[in-house]
């Protein structure tokens, strides 16, 4: 079902006079119902109406063409094409017919008017219910939905540019408010094609509204509006001036709803230009405004006298007395970055609501005279970046007051009320003016007088002896400063940057300030030691203080400390009930640290080379952390021998402490620890409960290790060189590598393997001292599935084969002592019948061993014989070579048509990835439909420098690479499937890359770089040899 809008519709030409009235007079238009239930036009009399004539369509020409625009209606139904010439004589009738008449809204038969229920309305969006519609309605609608749907058609829309004003009947005039005044929706009569949308566009920019819900026959006519004017004030309530305007010219509904004043109480225009004449405007239609922003507005002198009704100004006589009235209710004033004269601080007496003046960036009067300011109720005064010679404040009501970076050379106050004063960067400002301007508010409790280089301890003195409620003081960069014998006892917040005068000395006269709760110390340079005891201290910093070498603080509820780059500091002693988290980094002189903190849960001592082993008992149980979880001495070179044994530790991190060659956990609880780097590490005993994964990185020194982890599933003690005595008692263990551990022997491997029965997975790479004694004892571990032996010195397999009969991987990389008969019972006795992979790359295996292994061994997957010098053929065409015949139909769809024979014998691999890299005496590949490889994805053949011929016809083959085949003459592929395919640096021409090719209907990806026979340019043939191709590299193009 469509739902259209028919708000602002209309049928006659009005006055343009006529439409601004009704366009000013929106608000009262709206939902303006008779009594009697009768949608009235609104300013018309019942006699006007009863005069004036009713559209009737009941004969003749008029009804010969009405049934032409039925039926042009139902061929819109149909989704067909109407005639057009026919459509033009029924509009241009029908447009005659009604701008002949005047519609009548006043009537109160039911057959001619829109009937509203009384009580029938809709709650929830408080909009009335249409149930019928005139003969004269429907005629109305139909001729205005048809018009639209035949203009739409032809490309001749509303506000095209090819479509005249003549041809366009519609306008914002009183003749379409009979629904208008009620904002009703109408059902429209042309039905919905298939869902297909039929914008409709109104002269007042309505948007089309659609219900594609069910609904009944019954409820055709009874729509509602969606849009309601509260739900439009609440979503304009989240727009900024921009877009209200942006908004207001959406439509009339949405023009009134941007325009109500909630949205305009505050008026920003900033770095804006605006003129004096807009601005009165906006003035005059909202006048209670109460924020007014006009900082960097190039007439701001004339705009301050408009908006505070100021009078007197010669140049715009008239605009000040229409504002006179204007901004009554003004709250607040930004101004700035120009000339503001001493007029408009006369004035200020006269915004009687002014609440906040800010000022940034002016010049005040000439610059060289004195300002007076006088106001009963300002409470906020800001004056930031100005330009006076003197200034004078009496507000007696000012609370707050903020004079930073101003250059005036005296500032008289008369505020007894302010508690706030910000002097910050007032550089003119003598220590006399400092002292009268802050002793003459004696209800102060906050001053700022930071980066005034002149300010003194007398001044301190007498604005602590005045000023009982001080609690907030900032003296930072104030050099003479020193604190001697000023006594601030209610101060609560003391910033004390770059203040050259302040020692040690000056603690005393802070320790006198027993409610401190914030400290900040940061670049004092003559500070040596901080020696405070106070309660209330909460946060303290000292940062970049040169000579700062002693720090003992006693408070209770300190929470946070910020220690960074003080260079000769070597103490640290901290008492308190409420730290959480400390991090002293980077303090290099650290040699003794004190803690006394229950509720300590991460500490960072980074970089803090000259820690001793004294510290462990800091962190163990019983040294004044007992809440501690993290712990990081990463960098701490000069911890030799270190042992923990806490209850609470959760994480620990070592890295790079060089020089720890012991190392002793006794921590329950311990679930990470980082041990990289720990390059001297000789002893280490781990007894973590909670630890699941551990790393001891390279530690070529280790040589005793003991590991009681009950919870510990993964162990990595890769590079251990010199292990030879290790005890491991984690009975979860899944994963142990223990890859060049040269010097691990048998009767380790066996006490691991009994007591860790879980593992799934061993590394053993690079240990030589394994023999078959320790293989023997990986019958202890029934869930073995991988196993690693790579660069062994192992002679026979035949312990693997009776230890581990699950296994599914099983990796022999450069194992040269294996004979040719290792791998007998592997294809000849069904030894490993799980096994998936198999890697023998590098190895000294013979042809015929490597050809029965792949002819016989049908269930491996994954096949790597790289590097192997005695493989010179892979020929799967001859009778050798074949894997035994099993009869077997191959599967419908496997193969395409040219590829099915009757039947079929063969013998079905499992082999999905087959990797034969640098094989140097490989010559020829022949890998035909009759091999059975019917899984095999991915070949790889690179670097094989002596391959000549390859033949490969592989059903469900993807990847394939030839790369560096510098000999490669012969390349024939039948694999549909293949996407991508790699011969760079292979010296085959350009026809014979096209003929391979051409069978693979799917390939995607195709590598020539570096073939010299292959020209850049001619990559239009490969192209159409092979249509599927997207993507080609050649050395020339790295990408065509």
């Amino acid at each position: 079902m469509k739902i259209w809008c028919c708000l602002c519709f209309t049928v006659k030409d009005e006055p343009e006079e006529e439409e601004e009235e009704v366009m000013k007079e929106e608000g009262d238009l709206v939902n303006k119902e008779n009594s009697e239930g009768v949608v009235m036009e609104n300013n018309e009399v019942a006699e006007e109406e009863e005069a004036e004539p009713r559209l009737e369509v009941v004969a003749g020409g008029h009804d010969e063409h009405l049934r032409m625009l039925e039926g042009m209606v139902h061929e819109m139904r149909g989704g067909t094409h109407w005639d057009e010439s026919v459509c033009v004589g029924a509009l241009d009738t029908l447009r005659a017919a009604i701008r002949t008449t005047r519609w009548s809204e006043g009537e109160t038969s039911s057959g001619h008017l829109v009937a509203v229920e009384d009580g029938d309305h809709d709650s929830h969006h408080k909009r009335a219910k249409l149930h019928s519609f005139s003969h004269a309605t429907i005629v109305r609608l139909i001729y205005s939905s048809v018009t639209f749907k035949w203009e739409h058609s032809t490309g001749n829309m509303f506000g095209a540019g090819n479509s005249s004003s003549s041809d366009r009947d519609y306008s914002r005039n009183q003749g379409s408010n009979v629904l208008y005044k009620s904002e009703a929706f109408y059902h429209s009569l042309v039905p919905n094609n298939g869902g297909e949308e039929n914008p409709f566009e109104s002269v007042s920019g309505k948007d089309d509204e659609r219900d594609n819900g069910d609904t009944s026959n019954s409820e055709d006519f009874e729509v509602r509006m969606d849009l309601t004017d509260d739900l439009l004030h609440m979503v304009f309530s989240f727009l900024d001036h921009i877009n209200l305007c942006r908004a207001a010219i959406v439509c009339r509904q949405w023009r009134a709803a941007s325009a109500h004043e909630d949205f305009w109480r505050c008026l920003n225009f900033e770095n804006r230009n605006i003129s004096v004449e807009q601005f009165e405007g906006i003035c005059l239609r909202y006048p209670n405004a109460t924020e007014l922003n006009i900082s960097g507005t190039p007439v701001i002198p004339m705009l301050v006298m408009t908006a505070l009704n100021i009078s007197g100004t010669p140049a715009i006589p008239m605009l000040v007395m229409t504002a006179i009235t204007s901004l009554r209710n003004l709250e607040v004033l930004t101004l700035g970055k120009g000339p503001i004269g001493d007029r408009f601080f006369h004035s200020l007496a006269d915004c009687q609501m002014l609440r906040s003046l800010i000022v940034n960036d002016a010049t005040l009067g000439t610059g060289i005279q004195e300002i007076h300011i006088n106001h009963d109720r300002l409470r906020h005064l800001e004056l930031t970046k100005c330009r006076v010679m003197r200034i004078s404040i009496r507000c007696p009501q000012l609370e707050t007051l903020s004079m930073k970076r101003s250059n005036m050379a005296q500032a008289v106050l008369n505020s007894p009320l302010l508690r706030n004063l910000d002097l910050g960067s007032c550089h003119k400002l003598s220590d006399a003016a400092i002292r009268s301007a802050a002793t003459s508010c004696p209800q102060l409790e906050s001053l700022d007088m930071s980066n005034c280089s002149c300010v003194s301890d007398e001044t301190l003195r007498e604005i602590a002896a005045t000023c009982a409620n001080l609690h907030v003081l900032n003296a930072s960069y104030c050099p003479n400063v020193s604190l001697e014998s000023v006594r601030l006892t209610l101060l609560t917040v003391l910033k004390l940057h770059s203040c050259e005068g302040i020692t040690s000395a000056s603690m005393v006269a802070i320790a006198q300030s027993s409610m401190l709760e914030v400290l900040e110390l940061d670049n004092c340079s003559l500070l040596t030691s901080v020696i405070l005891d106070l309660p209330r201290l909460q946060n303290i910093r000292l940062v970049h203080c040169r000579k700062f070498a002693d720090l003992n603080l006693q408070t209770l509820m300190l929470s946070f400390i910020m220690v960074s780059n003080c260079p000769v500091l070597h103490r640290i002693s901290i008492t308190s009930n409420s730290l959480q988290k400390l991090s002293l980094q980077k303090q290099e002189s650290l040699t003794t640290l004190s803690l006394q903190c229950p509720s300590l849960q991460e500490l960072d001592l980074t970089d803090c080379e000259s820690l001793t082993i004294s510290i462990c008992n800091v962190f163990s149980d019983g040294g004044g952390c007992p809440m501690l979880k993290s712990l990081v001495l990463e960098n701490c070179e000069s911890l030799t021998a270190v042992r923990f044994c806490s209850t609470s530790l959760v994480s620990l991190s070592l890295v790079g402490c060089r020089g720890i060659t012991s190392l002793e956990l006794i921590c329950p609880y311990l679930e990470q620890v980082s041990l990289d780097g720990c390059d001297h590490l000789e002893r280490a005993v781990f007894f973590p409960g909670g630890l699941r994964s551990l790393n001891l990185g390279i530690c070529p020194k280790l040589s005793a290790l003991s590991i009681d982890a009950p919870n510990m599933v993964l162990l990595e003690l890769k590079g251990c060189g010199v292990l030879s005595e290790a005890s491991i008692n984690c009975p979860l263990l899944t994963f142990l590598d223990a890859s060049f551990c040269s010097q691990l022997r048998d009767d380790c491997l066996s006490a691991t393997a009994e007591s860790c029965p879980l593992i799934e997975s061993l590394i053993l790479m690079s240990c030589p001292s394994v023999g078959s004694n320790g293989l023997y004892s990986l019958r202890w571990l029934p869930n073995l599935i991988v196993l690693d032996l790579s660069h062994t010195f192992l002679t026979s397999l035949k312990t693997v084969f009776e230890s581990c009969t699950k296994l599914k991987v099983l990796k022999l990389q450069v194992c040269k002592r294996l004979s040719d008969s290792s791998l007998v019972p592997l294809y000849k006795e069904g030894a490993l019948p799980a096994l998936q992979e198999l890697d023998l790359s590098y190895g000294t295996l013979c042809q015929s061993a490597i050809e029965e292994l792949l002819s016989f061994c049908t269930h491996l997957t994954h096949v790597s014989l790289n590097g192997c010098v005695n493989m010179h053929d892979l020929n799967w065409g001859s009778s050798v070579g074949q894997p035994p015949v099993t009869r077997s139909i191959i599967p419908s769809g496997i193969f395409s048509l040219e590829y099915v024979h009757d039947p079929v014998e063969c013998g079905n691999r499992l082999l999905q990835n087959l990797n034969c890299v640098g094989c140097p005496n490989i010559r020829k590949v022949h890998i035909p439909v009759a091999a059975g490889c019917l899984y095999l994805t991915s070949l790889n053949l690179s670097l094989s420098a002596n391959l000549k011929d390859v033949e490969v016809a592989c059903f469900n083959l993807c990847f394939l690479n030839l790369s560096n085949c510098y000999s490669l003459e012969v390349l024939k592929l039948d694999c549909p499937k293949l996407t991508s395919l790699f011969l760079q640096s292979c010296n085959m021409d350009e026809a014979a890359v096209e003929a391979a090719i051409s069978n693979c209907t799917m390939l995607e990806t195709l590598d020539v770089c570096f073939c010299p026979k292959i020209c850049p340019l001619s990559m239009g043939r490969l192209r159409a040899a092979c249509p599927s191709l997207k993507r080609i590299f050649s050395s020339l193009s790295p990408q065509s």
